[in-house]
């Protein structure tokens, strides 16, 4: 097992620390993927020590400059794995712009790609050998030349690259997702990044003790890429890395992967862990030890409680420790990490009077009261400020009042890439009677006993005869009245009628059942009768759909915006019970 490196001098930008660790721990684990296509049944493990990394990383990045000037966009169109890794460094130590997206051929992301890259206008793509046949075709029509990393020689003399990076330079633009709009690039500076991700070392308890940075989640995504390379990188640990496909063909390999490294610390959505506890064996659990594990953090919006004690009954005679489930907040605009419950502590949970929270409190419930809005916690800002303000009259609201979240701090990024009037009104917001410079969220929530309660998205409240309603808390009733509703692929919306906004659910039914076995009446009998009872709701339509319909972000989160496009443009007719 490595020992713990020395702490590294505060430097302010990526390139920096990755030649820090390449000089003074040379021979160490930096980037480990573990390939699950291999013949291997645990996956073969392809590891970079620190020294091996800074020289592919210099000289990818001296042949980048070749190809574009500083500033100049890069584009990623790399498979998930050490290559994805090489090339986000390069671009930076290079003075690019890094865009990290995925290879053409990932299903269903093929309109967001085109999107992004028309918006993005790279200068170069970096990309494989194995994925240079589908880059070269698009590259072709697009008039950019094409990188592959593994074609690029180590190169020999460390001083081909030298200078670092202005850590107040954009560093990468991180594209939004879930909306129907344009793509949103946020530019994020190397300062931005390196703060986020000591913020994220702290959150976590992994800045005064070593940890294994482990994961699945895309390094395309935000959290993917600040838990899994920015926080590695600026700690000198290793990172363990596996491809999203391989945990969802068998999640157990992302479980196995935690056992096996020490103070592992790792993130995943909400549905990852309710698919880890259906989907795990009681044969696969027998071979696991999870006592070792130090966080797993659940960023979803919002976290439900239920999900943190299902995941630990399904695995508590493994040794998974009660208190390692740390729910979280953050959003691509700052740069991903904004509040976080430490691990070691028992998980704040917080059942709220329905009824007062549809009026914008924050109330207990009574003890009894079954119908009570359940969430859990989301700790406290990570070295940030965080505001709950009235997204109208803009005051700053007090403990208990729902209001839209406010964030500043150094990890903020600097706005949206070509979008001078957008970036002023969401990065430079002012609350009444305070100074400038605080970013608007667009998500709803309070403060409780000190701690940040996430309740929804602005954007996505269901308003119906004045009333407010959160969608995420009409699909957690949907998914209870019916068995065959695959649990958290299902998005609630309002769409325009004659006579004020009308509620329409859209779900997916579970695999093990056909949308011929299911009697889709009776289903929808269920759900409109368990949403009238808790939320005094009239469901105008009720649509089932085949599992994989119902469109989801980069991060797993179902696309609830997407889903309310395609439903008005007809695309989910088929199987609707009205």
């Amino acid at each position: 097992m490595d020992s713990s490196p020395p702490l590294a001098p505060a430097y302010r930008t990526l390139p920096e620390y990755l030649r820090h660790w390449a000089e003074t721990a040379p021979e160490r684990r930096a980037f480990t993927f573990v390939d699950h296509t291999a013949p291997h049944a645990r996956g073969v493990h392809r590891t970079l020590t620190w020294r091996t990394l800074d020289l592919r990383v210099r000289a990818l990045a001296a042949r980048l400059a070749e190809e574009a000037e500083p500033g100049a966009r890069a584009a990623l169109l790399c498979p998930q794995g050490t290559e994805y890794v090489t090339a986000f460094l390069a671009a930076l130590a290079a003075g690019l712009v890094a865009v990290p997206l995925y290879p053409p051929g990932l299903p269903g992301h093929g309109d967001r790609l085109a999107g992004v890259l028309a918006d993005a206008c790279p200068a170069v793509v970096v990309t494989t050998s194995r994925g240079m046949p589908e880059v070269a075709d698009l590259c072709a029509r697009a008039q950019v030349p094409a990188v592959a990393v593994d074609r690029v020689a180590d190169a020999a003399d460390r001083d081909r690259v030298v200078a670092a990076p202005d850590a107040g330079a954009t560093a990468y633009l991180q594209y939004t997702s879930g909306s129907t709009r344009a793509p949103a690039g946020v530019e994020i500076t190397h300062a931005n990044v390196v703060a986020n991700a000591r913020q994220a070392l702290t959150a976590y308890g992994a800045d005064t003790a070593p940890v294994t940075c482990v994961g699945w989640l895309p390094l395309y995504h935000d959290m993917g890429l600040v838990l899994s390379v920015a926080a590695p990188v600026v700690q000198g640990r290793p990172s363990v890395l596996m491809d999203p496909a391989a945990f969802l063909h068998e999640p157990v390999r992302w479980l196995r992967l935690l056992a096996a490294h020490p103070r592992a610390v790792s993130a995943a959505p909400n549905f990852a862990y309710d698919y880890c506890v259906a989907a795990v064996t009681d044969a696969q659990k027998a071979e696991l030890r999870l006592d070792r594990v130090t966080a797993l953090i659940n960023g979803s919006e919002p976290v439900r409680p239920g999900t943190a004690d299902r995941f630990h009954a399904a695995f508590a005679a493994q040794g998974l420790a009660a208190d390692v489930h740390c729910p979280s907040y953050g959003l691509a605009e700052a740069t991903v990490f904004v509040s976080a419950a430490r691990p070691g502590e028992p998980l704040r949970r917080f059942a709220l009077d329905r009824d007062a929270l549809a009026a914008g409190k924050a109330l207990p419930a009574r003890p009894d009261d079954a119908d009570a809005v359940r969430l859990a916690g989301c700790g406290t800002p990570a070295g940030q400020q965080v505001r709950v303000v009235d997204p109208v009259s803009r005051d700053v609201l007090g403990e208990g009042e729902v209001g839209e979240i406010w964030v500043r701090g150094p990890n903020v990024g600097r706005g949206y890439w070509n979008d001078e009037a957008r970036s002023r009104r969401v990065f430079d917001a002012r609350p009444a009677g305070e100074s400038g410079g605080w970013l608007r969220t667009g998500d709803l929530g309070t403060l409780l006993d000190g701690q940040l309660v996430v309740t929804g998205r602005l954007k996505d409240l269901i308003v119906v005869d004045g009333r407010n309603h959160y969608p995420q808390d009409v699909e957690g009733t949907v998914q209870e009245a019916h068995p065959a509703v695959r649990r958290d692929r299902l998005a609630a919306f309002g769409v325009p009628g004659d006579a004020g906004e009308r509620v329409v659910v859209v779900a997916e039914h579970t695999r093990a059942t056909s949308l011929d076995g299911i009697d889709v009446a009776a289903l929808a009998r269920a759900v409109r009768a368990a949403v009238s009872a808790r939320h005094g709701l009239r469901l105008a339509d009720v649509v089932l759909v085949a599992p994989g319909s119902v469109p989801r972000t980069s991060s797993g989160k179902v696309a609830r915006a997407l889903t309310r496009a395609r439903y008005l443009a007809g695309a989910f007719a088929a199987g609707a019970a009205r």
